[in-house]
């Protein structure tokens, strides 16, 4: 496993102190090491919902809520494929040529094995990716700060396009914020707890996948499609798409029920929602969930921004 440490170690005044400081230092810094990663939190009983979070609800096979939505009227129609796609052809090219950067909060809940993990909430600046004849001239960055589950609060990560030999870089929280780790993407560390690699996070991707698989539904026909107006994430009316699938088709992102909630002003996705298929006489296991809250677009983001070395930050 490819991973670069940066430890900082002050001396003792005292030359007899020495041996024994440096001692209990390795040792804390070693157990750290074997705790750190992208996503490192080891509760994965979900609990309960992040505050001010707006996630599936937990085990739920049905739509995600919101109080606030009974004050805006919802109207559900057929639709096709299509005209999903359509919509999320659109929606691509409003992401990848009218918008630089990001700031939003995201609530992730993700299924690892049998494993639903608790909703995890993050504070997240993100700069797309921007290319011109085939060359890339703006590279992808990533920052994110997490906030709960208490187990991860206060944890880092920078991942920058191109910067850094690839890889990330990460610090834990709390009494664990002793030392810089840097980590392949798709290592073993930095996939812990995780369904996909940062280089996969943000809106764009998230499109883009959404694209590829609609396209496989076309060829096979499987999939009955619904639009609900009026639905509500956070304070941003939306417009639902609900795909649904008759029947299992093997494929590694196979699901029953998978939900996009659009924003209808400024057409990007702000949740995305998939249930897998449920045993006799039970509800649908939610798979993934994706919620992107308090999202402003363009916000002019720097350099400084993607720098561990940042002062606003915690990087030890």
């Amino acid at each position: 496993m490819d991973r670069t440490i940066e430890t900082h170690i002050e001396s003792g005044t005292a030359e007899t102190s020495r041996p024994r400081r440096s001692l209990w230092r390795t040792g804390l810094l070693s157990l750290a090491l074997l705790s750190l990663g992208f996503v490192i939190g080891r509760s994965t009983a979900p609990l309960s919902a992040p505050p001010g979070a707006v996630p599936t609800p937990t085990g739920s096979g049905s739509s995600p809520s919101d109080p606030s939505a009974a004050e805006t009227v919802s109207v559900t129609r057929q639709a096709t494929l299509e005209e999903v796609l359509q919509m999320a052809r659109q929606g691509l090219q409003q992401l990848e040529q009218n918008i630089d950067d990001y700031t939003a909060t995201m609530v992730k809940q993700e299924r690892i094995g049998n494993t639903l993990r608790e909703p995890e909430t993050m504070n997240m600046k993100l700069q797309t990716r921007r290319v011109q004849d085939g060359q890339t001239v703006r590279p992808m960055r990533v920052y994110l700060h997490f906030s709960a589950p208490a187990s991860m609060a206060g944890q880092e990560v920078i991942w920058s396009e191109g910067a850094n030999d690839g890889k990330l870089i990460a610090h834990k929280g709390g009494l664990w914020n002793v030392m810089r780790a840097s980590l392949k993407p798709d290592s073993f560390l930095a996939m812990t707890g995780n369904r996909y690699p940062i280089t996969q996070i943000g809106m764009t991707n998230l499109v883009r996948k959404l694209i590829a698989r609609g396209e496989l539904d076309q060829q096979t026909a499987s999939a009955t499609v619904s639009i609900t107006s009026g639905h509500r994430v956070g304070d941003r009316i939306c417009n639902l798409i609900q795909v649904r699938h008759a029947e299992p088709n093997g494929r590694p992102d196979d699901f029953s029920l998978a939900e996009i909630a659009i924003d209808a002003e400024r057409q990007i996705p702000l949740r995305y929602t998939a249930f897998g298929w449920p045993a006799e006489g039970t509800e649908a296991p939610l798979l993934e969930s994706y919620t992107y809250l308090d999202v402003e677009l363009n916000v002019g983001l720097t350099d400084q921004d993607f720098d561990p070395d940042n002062p606003a930050y915690n990087y030890p």
